[in-house]
């Protein structure tokens, strides 16, 4: 992780937004933000809490999940733990389409407390929905007696889940530590459940939905052609893709690396295809037709939608790069990829430097060509300053989050919005947008210009009024439940006299 220290102005083209302290009295993990459908965040990790501490309670002093949810304005909506009788550690949360979230953790808690079910032995992967106010839908504890870690969770078009994580030593595995992908309904009855490894080391990084309904999966791989594997490695480490039916089978499998270990860390959708992005050791071999410069470089490969490679690119920033996190800009319709924003940090190898841990930011074109790169750092940098991950918001503003300790073993989370002029202007808005459209339920209106305070009304189509709903939000929640099917009208009226309108269809 990463040094960062962004309570300055951090460049001519950035500003701070705002800035969200959350304070702790313990060591606390910051493991993800997720952005939900409205655009406000959910800040999710592990904490010890400090109020079970005080009162010497029977309960467990070990960690739990903690949850975050913050608005547009960056002001706490609630807060919420989830507590085994034992260590648990929230990995992943998606944002559903509901508005709620499905997170997923590692526990080595046996059933009490929060937790409804039993251990399956070892570690499990412990599965909460939630909805948009952080109440408990369903949960799942899933596992078996070998130990397995929760990595990825993705929701399907059908509403379903992909869980994916990693599993050691599997009476069902092939190697060292094996793939587990489990595909759940909406509901969370199991479906399917798949491993995937050759006889060495198989680590699921990371897995987004594809387009059909299935799913990608980006696994560092350690084992040859071997088990389930049915491609062979080029070094050390390489990365291996797996892509997924919506059913959870196999429709094709790639590897790529040179000589030395190559890490994959993260994917993208894209408009034809997908971007695969990591870091690098290898010089040009196997089957990496780019060098490295110093240290580790950024290694990205474009594959199209069957799996074949577009291109491929290397990127360096000296010493040890590494990438944390990759997100696709695309046109205001949606339906082609404009460029990557990638964000990461350099670490200095073997000799220290003053800007040692430095967070920058890198612009690519679609095609993997560099616009621009800019290093974010503030002024005061502490040591003890981490950061965990970095989001792109649809309005070109970037959040930061990672934990902040003014003394060891207090670790205080930091989230910071950034205003950033050079992808503002990147950005393609529509004065207005609906989605989803069609909408059964609920529909998110987003407004593209400026304003303070806004109406949204919505009409039928004969220019009766139906409801008006103020806002001071970029994206709104709208109800539609009680509309009949057929098309209405919705239009918006801001305080700076500015107006849209636009279709809505309820199915």
């Amino acid at each position: 992780m990463s040094a960062f220290t962004i309570c300055t102005i951090l460049s001519n083209a950035q500003e701070v937004v705002w800035q969200k302290d959350i304070k702790s009295s313990t060591q606390d993990f910051l493991s993800q933000v997720t952005t939900t459908i409205d655009q406000q965040y959910l800040i999710t990790g592990s904490s010890i809490q400090s109020s079970k501490l005080q009162q010497n309670s029977k309960q467990n002093n070990g960690y739990d999940f903690h949850l975050v949810k913050l608005n547009q304005q960056g002001q706490e909506v609630w807060e919420k733990y989830f507590s085994g009788q034992n260590h648990d550690y929230l990995s992943v949360t998606v944002s559903t389409q509901d508005g709620g979230f499905l997170i997923s953790g590692t526990t080595y808690s046996q059933k009490g407390l929060d937790k409804k079910d039993d251990s399956k032995g070892g570690s499990d992967i412990w599965l909460i929905r939630l909805n948009e106010f952080g109440d408990e839908l369903w949960q799942k504890t899933l596992g078996s007696a070998s130990d397995e870690e929760a990595r990825s969770v993705i929701q399907t078009t059908d509403l379903g889940f992909f869980v994916a994580g990693n599993v050691q030593n599997s009476a069902k595995g092939y190697g060292s530590k094996d793939v587990l992908i489990i595909k759940l309904d909406k509901d969370g009855k199991t479906l399917s459940e798949s491993v995937f490894g050759g006889r060495g080391l198989d680590e699921v990084e990371k897995m987004i939905p594809t387009r059909d309904g299935g799913a990608l999966l980006g696994i560092y791989s350690r084992s040859n052609l071997s088990g389930s594997k049915k491609t062979e490695n080029f070094g050390e480490g390489d990365y291996y893709i797996i892509k997924l039916s919506k059913d959870g089978k196999v429709e094709w499998e790639k590897n790529f690396g040179g000589k030395a270990d190559d890490h994959l860390r993260t994917l993208a959708l894209t408009s034809t295809g997908y971007i695969i992005g990591g870091e690098s050791r290898s010089e040009r071999s196997g089957n990496k037709t780019v060098g490295i410069e110093e240290g580790t470089d950024l290694w990205l490969i474009s594959l199209n939608e069957r799996g074949e490679e577009m291109w491929q690119k290397s990127y360096s920033f000296k010493n040890r790069d590494i990438l944390m996190g990759m997100s696709v800009l695309r046109s205001a319709d949606d339906k082609t990829s404009k460029g990557l924003l990638l964000g990461g940090y350099r670490q200095t190898e073997g000799r220290v430097e003053t800007d040692d841990e430095t967070f920058w930011m890198l612009y690519l074109n679609a095609d993997g060509n560099e616009q621009w790169r800019k290093h974010v750092k503030g002024e005061s940098r502490k040591r003890e300053e981490r950061l965990s991950d970095i989001k792109l918001n649809r309005d070109g503003s970037i959040i930061l989050a990672g934990t902040s300790a003014e003394e060891l073993g207090k670790e205080n989370w930091k989230i910071v919005k950034l205003g950033d002029k050079q992808l503002d202007q990147l950005i393609e808005k529509q004065d207005i947008k609906i989605y989803p459209n069609p909408v059964s339920e609920y529909a998110y209106v987003e407004i593209g210009f400026e304003f303070k305070e806004a109406d949204i009304i919505l009409y039928d189509m004969g220019g009766r009024q139906l409801q008006t709903v103020k806002t001071k939000n970029k994206v709104t929640k709208i109800n539609t439940q009680n509309l009949i099917q057929g098309a209405y009208l919705v239009t918006i009226k801001t305080d700076n006299n500015k107006t849209a309108s636009a279709k809505l269809i309820k199915k």
